[in-house]
């Protein structure tokens, strides 16, 4: 798997973390749709973009570039300015370029430098990342694509137990845990996907109430059914109805925690109420100062 798709995937999961990488409130990941992009006409394809839900937002676009390519800055904005001139968006855009480290950074920059030295597009350079403290848990895993191999499986069972203790949602712990597998098959291709499995530490984690409770929880009902059949299955829906509040909850909050945010950015509470789909009334009551 290429590092585009691992990157696509984590931002397709954990979109917050991209907003974090270039230093932006991660609360914006909340009007933002992410998705890759095909220029259909030319055969471009964008590694990702995110469109805003509202007009006054730019479009961010996202380019993954872990090989040394001179001619990458004329390929990346022929892509971008392709793309604005087909679609029927009006909004500005910004363009974010992920490299591993500067010596990759090799493109032929003249044509372009009034671009690259304005604030239209940002470059982030991950073995930079080193120093930022408190990192979330998104940013812990863009990090670890870069990890040395010596260290990498040691360094993802830490991000895996930070995960455990810093997330709820039982579905995103999974989806961070294979992706942090993905990124180990992409790191260490010698081994098997076993072999990373247990370099990974999951036998260790069957003992722990996590692997329980997010892995093995299927299993152990499965052992109840017959004698407890209809008892499980109103666990089961509760248990279900219980996390899809959660979810609608949690969104909720996210939603509400970006309005100070968007009002930073100029938009209306029309504007915000619209984008967030949030009643404006809320949105006020929200954007009011807490005393």
């Amino acid at each position: 798997m290429k590092t585009d798709s691992i990157f696509y995937r984590i931002f397709q999961s954990i979109p917050t973390t991209f907003f974090e990488l270039i230093n932006q409130p991660p609360q914006l990941a909340s009007v933002y749709q992410f998705s890759s992009v095909e220029v259909k006409q030319l055969a471009f394809r964008i590694d990702g973009v995110f469109l805003p839900n509202a007009a006054e937002l730019p479009i961010y676009f996202a380019e993954v570039q872990f090989q040394p390519d001179k001619e990458f800055y004329s390929r990346l904005f022929t892509e971008i300015f392709n793309y604005l001139d087909k679609t029927e968006l009006t909004n500005n855009w910004r363009g974010v370029v992920i490299f591993p480290n500067r010596s990759i950074d090799t493109g032929d920059t003249e044509r372009y430098t009034e671009l690259l030295n304005s604030q239209r597009v940002t470059r982030v350079y991950l073995d930079e990342l080193s120093s930022i403290e408190a990192s979330s848990i998104g940013i812990e895993t863009v990090k670890l694509i870069i990890e040395p191999e010596l260290t990498v499986t040691t360094r993802a069972i830490e991000i895996v137990n930070s995960a455990r203790q810093q997330i709820l949602d039982v579905a995103t712990i999974r989806e961070i845990i294979q992706l942090i597998e993905t990124i180990l098959i992409y790191k260490l291709p010698r081994l098997s996907q076993e072999e990373i499995r247990k370099m990974f530490g999951l036998n260790e984690l069957k003992q722990t109430r996590f692997y329980q409770d997010v892995f093995a929880e299927g299993r152990q009902e499965g052992r109840q059914e017959g004698r407890q059949e209809g008892r499980q299955e109103g666990r089961q829906e509760g248990r279900q109805e219980g996390r899809q509040e959660g979810r609608q909850e949690g969104r909720q909050e996210g939603k509400l925690e970006a309005i100070p945010q968007l009002l930073g950015l100029g938009l209306s509470i029309q504007q915000i109420a619209q984008a967030l789909g949030l009643d404006e009334q809320l949105v006020r009551q929200a954007a009011q100062p807490k005393s």
